[in-house]
């Protein structure tokens, strides 16, 4: 695809949704307002955020699949000189399945939201905030300068902010707080490291600063930043990206806002948000700072596991009968497991384990994504995401009564417990092969042992996902067909259409990346392997 073309496509997946958040406050020409000016912004939020996925389809089908390490559709336009600040975009291929990810799940956010309105104020200022929200994501992972990545970085957390605290449910305002004040602080610390970087550095482009890291270390001389330089501002950004990540114990703040969130601002948190902190981890502290990565990879590696083992026991605990555990806050807990995954990948710093960290991102997106949305429409037909009463006399037992919805359910709990076959597989296998065999260096006895510790954690996360799937699919207390206590479960309604068509995507992803895993391994080794060696031209 021609080069001008590729960066018109790039920019505009970052330019067209704030300009669709602007055009959603604005008044809906009469001829367009159809039923109403409010069903007329809902519709302008499927048709910006479907032409978004349009354009990040066709920058992936023109992207050059040859050369997955370089930098692609490059803009590099100075911004402020004093500085040298410049907006600098760029794509390769550990960006390219992020930026289609994040078009995909908003696209299907906003059809899904279009269907089943979230209760709450005007619904001009959430599709607004939704499209905000979207722009800001997907600046996070086309920018490659280090300031501009900050701001889209703090972007993301206003919409967010009043998604929770405005269209949620019970004690949003209490979670809101919480998720802006945790990210805030921790967006401060990341400040603090990414300026030392740049000041030291000389730049704040990326490619500049990876690039020099690589010559320095491969003896052509150079501004590589001190040892001393690099553990400080490595510490830093690293606390702020593990707050978003999140990792234990920095993820207290997650449980309560995915409880509270609507069902779209669960599924673009856990979709999409996370993978900002892992995705800033890849892209500049490996590169940037490979002697502080190479000190703080085996506590990353031990906070990595600690978050995967208490993950899991926290759904265990929420999972068991009579514990009044909320299925929400259970997946949103199973997401401080995952992603305790795909921090361990990183943590080996070796190929192996950051595709696999990059293939845990994108399947705990699909996985997680679609577990939201069924969390949601469960909880749309029956009013409530407390297990007990789901698996209760009355509860849902979904494959007597909405058998294709049990069956999705099943699904996504299969595929987020790792089965073979599935995308939620790979990520986790490559994670545990990265620390059987961890870069060198590091110590292999400990990496050993944390590989054994995951691979329980893979057996407690199989063990709660098939006890919500019996407890919710077939009920604590099975009803015998022609029984009088039959009649007491009400009616429930199986998969609509419009559900169908926001899921199936999900779907078909979760199968397809499982069976053919090469197709994203192919894009994200190339560029990995050019990371991990410091560069990224």
């Amino acid at each position: 695809m021609n080069h001008i073309v590729q960066q018109l496509l790039l920019a505009a997946l970052v330019v067209l949704p704030l300009l669709g958040s602007v055009a959603a406050l604005l008044p809906a020409p009469p001829g367009l307002r159809g039923r109403g000016p409010d069903q007329a912004v809902m519709r302008h939020g499927v048709t910006v955020t479907g032409v978004v996925l349009a354009a990040a389809i066709a920058l992936a089908a023109g992207f050059d699949h040859d050369h997955p390490a370089r930098m692609q559709a490059q803009t590099d336009i100075g911004w402020i000189p004093a500085l040298d600040i410049r907006i600098h975009l760029g794509v390769d291929g550990v960006s390219l399945p992020l930026l289609v990810l994040t078009a995909l799940l908003t696209f299907l956010s906003a059809l899904y939201a279009y269907f089943n309105r979230p209760s709450g104020p005007s619904p001009k200022a959430f599709v607004a905030l939704l499209l905000l929200l979207e722009s800001g994501t997907l600046a996070s992972f086309a920018v490659l300068d280090l300031m501009l990545f900050f701001l889209a970085f703090e972007m993301v957390l206003i919409p967010m902010y009043f998604l929770i605290n405005r269209w949620g449910g019970a004690e949003r305002e209490r979670a809101a707080w919480r998720f802006i004040l945790y990210t805030l602080l921790g967006s401060v610390v990341m400040l603090l490291g990414l300026l030392l970087v740049g000041l030291k550095g000389g730049t704040f482009d990326m490619v500049a600063l990876a690039t020099t890291a690589s010559d320095s270390a491969s003896g052509a001389g150079g501004g590589k930043l001190s040892h001393t330089t690099q553990l400080i501002a490595a510490l830093a950004i690293i606390v702020g990206l593990a707050v978003k990540a999140p990792m234990w114990p920095l993820h207290s703040w997650l449980p309560d806002a995915h409880t509270a969130a609507p069902t779209v601002g669960s599924v673009l948190l856990a979709g999409v948000l996370l993978k900002m902190g892992t995705y800033g981890l890849v892209r500049i502290v490996l590169p940037m700072t490979p002697d502080a990565a190479h000190t703080y990879a085996p506590y990353l590696a031990a906070f990595a596991v600690v978050g995967i083992i208490y993950g899991s026991l926290a759904c265990l605990a929420l999972a068991r009968t009579g514990a009044k555990g909320d299925l929400k806050r259970l997946i949103a807990f199973s997401s401080v497991g995952h992603m305790g995954f795909v921090l361990l990948g990183i943590a080996t710093l070796t190929p192996t384990g950051v595709n696999g960290a990059l293939f845990a991102n994108i399947a705990h997106g699909l996985i997680t994504g679609l577990l939201f949305f069924l969390v949601g429409a469960l909880k749309d037909r029956s009013g409530t995401t407390d297990l007990d009463q789901l698996s209760g006399t009355s509860g849902a037992a979904l494959y007597g009564r909405a058998p294709r919805l049990g069956g999705l359910l099943a699904f996504g709990a299969v595929a987020s417990l790792g089965l073979p076959g599935l995308a939620g597989f790979w990520g986790e296998m490559l994670a545990m092969f990265g620390a059987f065999d961890p870069a060198d260096g590091l110590s292999r006895p400990a990496y050993l042992t944390y590989m054994a510790l995951a691979a329980f954690g893979t057996l407690l996360t199989a063990a709660y996902m098939l006890i919500v799937v019996r407890r919710v699919c077939m009920g604590d207390h099975p009803v015998e067909p022609g029984t009088g206590t039959e009649a007491d479960r009400p009616a429930l309604a199986d998969v609509h259409g419009h559900e169908f068509a926001a899921w199936s995507p999900l779907v078909a992803l979760t199968v397809l990346a499982g069976l053919w895993p090469a197709a994203l391994l192919g894009l994200t080794d190339p560029a990995v392997q050019q990371l991990l060696a410091g560069g990224t031209r």
